[in-house]
């Protein structure tokens, strides 16, 4: 079933608890982002609706003849249908025990009223409800309003400082729907402290803002703005204010460009391969200049900054509890990100592309990372120059990894007893293959060097 047909489901699903709940004096609500998407002529792909005025043991009788349901929360009044993209809670109120995003103490209440029910929510973009029988708005907090000046303004100045992860998430919904902080809004996330947020919540807001945002860069020029970056995204915060040759690089500082090029980034993640380490290489490929860049001759440069970005990057992923696999997909791009473009520009012979891309684990997203490097240059005109060049030369590589080749058993076959050299070998006619050599001149050259070498010895 497509995302559609699961959301049409969702929805028939709605109106028949609705139904129900309206013969016994409840209404139900759609809440949330959902609403707000909708206003907007987005379309959402999960539901969630909110059930007032009946107790927690009808509702469960309710779903239980509605489908296969799940307890997400059940002393949270939270639930869900299986395999139909809607979540069903009651009101509740939230009373903070400590510091951290989970520190609260959940009282379910069905008969608290909709103001009272919406006042817990973050922004009031997202405090709209709609009858999901009647299609009513209720909107207590003028949410409509902020929706037409796209605006992001806090519903209760003092409950929402007491969840944390909401400066992340004003970060986000700035990033994903162009909407910006009112005055307010962005002093109360100015004091608000992030350190207490576990690494996955962190981890899990920034990738929403990577893979679904037409312009990623907002994510981070929000925690910037209000003074958040430290706490866990260090490495990001230390580009501002590190310069680049203004021939190259007119468009300013470090963080600049790399927030020019995580845009560039989204424009073209479609294309790529892993579209999670792909977004992740966007960000971390210039992490190194913070402590590379220096100034020789009035001329300011970055040698070795890829090694160093390389680095920066593992420590900075590891930090957010980034897979391994992940972890190391990113590092291996952003190490190899300045190749493809040197390579294109020097015309370089097939057998150092096709080493090039021997060395990446994922060369088609190598080459849209220097594409995307290319785009977040303000000295760039036009499209990437060196895209077709690469294209071609991944095609060759990709023919040439698909011929026959020489392996262990032909040395074995003539004669070469696996030992402690028998790997030194094998590589050694790998770079025969990549050079474009057919697997008998491979043989014949790698006897060669087998013989060469035992006479030196």
């Amino acid at each position: 079933m497509d995302d559609l047909s699961l959301v049409r489901e969702a929805q028939r699903a709605a109106e028949r608890i609705a139904r129900e709940v309206a013969a016994l004096g409840g209404r139900v609500y759609y809440v949330g982002g959902c609403v707000r998407d909708s206003l907007m002529g987005i379309s959402s792909r999960d539901l969630d609706i909110e059930v007032h005025g009946i107790p927690e043991e009808v509702l469960e009788g309710i779903l239980s003849g509605t489908g296969s349901v799940r307890a997400v929360g059940r002393s949270f009044g939270i639930y869900s249908l299986g395999g139909i993209p809607l979540d069903i809670a009651l009101p509740r109120s939230e009373i903070p025990t400590g510091r951290g995003h989970r520190d609260f103490e959940i009282r379910v209440d069905p008969y608290c009223g909709t103001k009272a029910a919406a006042m817990r929510r973050d922004f009031t973009v997202n405090s709209i409800m709609k009858d999901v029988l009647t299609g009513k708005l209720t909107d207590h907090f003028g949410g409509r309003r902020d929706i037409r000046r796209k605006t992001l303004r806090y519903v209760d100045a003092h409950t929402f400082p007491q969840d944390p992860l909401r400066v992340l998430r004003a970060a986000r919904f700035a990033s994903r729907l162009g909407f910006s902080l009112d005055r307010k809004t962005k002093e109360l996330c100015c004091g608000i402290d992030l350190s207490v947020l576990s690494p996955e919540r962190v981890r899990d807001e920034m990738m929403n803002a990577l893979l679904y945002s037409d312009r990623p860069s907002v994510f981070f020029y929000v925690l910037r703005d209000t003074g958040r970056l430290s706490e866990w995204f260090p490495e990001i915060g230390a580009l501002s204010d590190i310069p680049q040759d203004p021939l190259f690089h007119p468009e300013g500082d470090v963080f600049v460009h790399t927030m020019a090029v995580l845009d560039a980034g989204a424009s073209l993640r479609g294309k790529a391969k892993d579209r999670e380490s792909f977004m992740l290489s966007c960000l971390c490929h210039d992490l190194g200049k913070a402590l590379t860049t220096t100034m020789t001759g009035g001329t300011i440069h970055s040698y070795g900054h890829e090694k160093a970005s390389e680095e920066l990057a593992g420590t900075f992923l590891s930090r957010l509890r980034l897979p391994k696999a992940a972890i190391r997909d990113v590092m291996d791009l952003v190490l190899l990100h300045m190749k493809p473009t040197a390579e294109f520009r020097a015309v370089s012979k097939i057998k150092k592309t096709n080493a090039l891309f021997d060395s990446c684990r994922n060369p088609e997203d190598l080459i849209l990372l220097a594409e995307a490097d290319y785009l977040g240059c303000g000295s760039a005109r036009g499209s990437y120059p060196g895209k077709l060049f690469l294209q071609m030369r991944l095609d060759v590589y990709r023919e040439t990894m698909s011929d026959p080749f020489l392996g262990g058993g032909d040395l074995i076959r003539a004669g070469i007893e696996p030992g402690k050299d028998f790997s030194e070998y094998l590589a050694y006619a790998h770079k025969l293959r990549l050079a474009g050599e057919d697997r008998d001149s491979q043989l014949r050259q790698t006897l060669a060097y087998i013989k060469q070498k035992e006479k030196k010895r």
